[in-house]
């Protein structure tokens, strides 16, 4: 199916796994995923929907918008966010919680965001009776992870206007395999202290470090897109090879491993 027939036939959860393992799933396993979710909500502006430390009995696919997985520490200036990871639309934030019960970090959405959450009674039911199924929900764990540990190796290696660039280059990728990027760039309503939360700095380098990368002519941060007219210098600049999102390269997954 193309990515406009899956959200016509399953408008909850019709990119979850595009571009990577949706194709390897069956007809019957699109809808059981599609009637997994027990409530769908709204948020007009950025929430926090899972609190550190408290009890899970639900996990949360996002459908619209994006959402910051993040750790908050106190100090002398007050609360400072490390952000751990990005959702887009299809991504099943918090599966783990299923596993954990209770997260060591929260989950807030960034912006508007339309959300489907899953109760987990219903995720037991499905490793119980729909094996493939399963092993593919536990697939996209091991994707978040993969792009976590690049994330921990980026910001050792690089300087702040680099792993900058690196979200970016990040970001539109991921967007583009679920249908949601342009030919110059994506829309996005982070912001400059989301970015510095991303990438390890301040607002004040943040700053510095979007400025470094538009008059470098790599790309401009402005009004809720970033804008790129050399998409491939962008990524060279951030060190970016796609291969660990594991929809192309080298370890693009390949579906007869999957097959059911």
């Amino acid at each position: 199916m193309t990515l406009e027939e899956e959200l016509r036939e399953f408008p909850l959860t019709g990119r979850f796994l595009f571009g990577r393992l949706r194709q390897t799933l069956t007809l019957d396993e699109r809808r059981i995923i599609e009637n997994l979710p027990e409530e769908v909500a709204h948020y007009g502006s950025s929430s926090r929907i899972v609190e550190a430390g408290t009890s899970c009995n639900r996990s949360t696919l996002l459908i619209e918008g994006f959402i910051i997985r993040g750790l908050e520490k106190r100090s002398g200036e007050g609360e400072k966010r490390s952000a751990l990871s990005l959702h887009v639309p299809g991504d099943f934030v918090d599966l783990h919680c299923f596993a954990l019960k209770r997260l060591d970090h929260n989950v807030d959405t960034v912006g508007p965001a339309k959300i489907a959450y899953v109760p987990h009674e219903k995720l037991r039911e499905v490793l119980k009776e729909k094996p493939h199924l399963a092993r593919l929900l536990w697939s996209s764990t091991l994707l978040d992870a993969a792009m976590h540990r690049q994330w921990i190796m980026k910001l050792e290696q690089l300087t702040t206007p680099r792993r900058i660039a690196h979200i970016f280059a990040e970001m539109w990728r991921r967007l583009e395999m679920v249908g949601l990027a342009r030919r110059d760039g994506f829309e996005t309503p982070l912001t400059q202290a989301d970015l510095a939360d991303m990438s390890g700095s301040t607002a004040v380098h943040a700053n510095r470090a979007l400025r470094e990368l538009r008059e470098k002519g790599l790309a401009e941060f402005r009004r809720g897109q970033v804008v790129s007219n050399d998409r491939q210098a962008l990524e060279a600049y951030a060190d970016f090879a796609a291969d660990y999102l594991y929809g192309e390269g080298q370890l693009a997954l390949e579906p007869e491993i999957f097959a059911v």
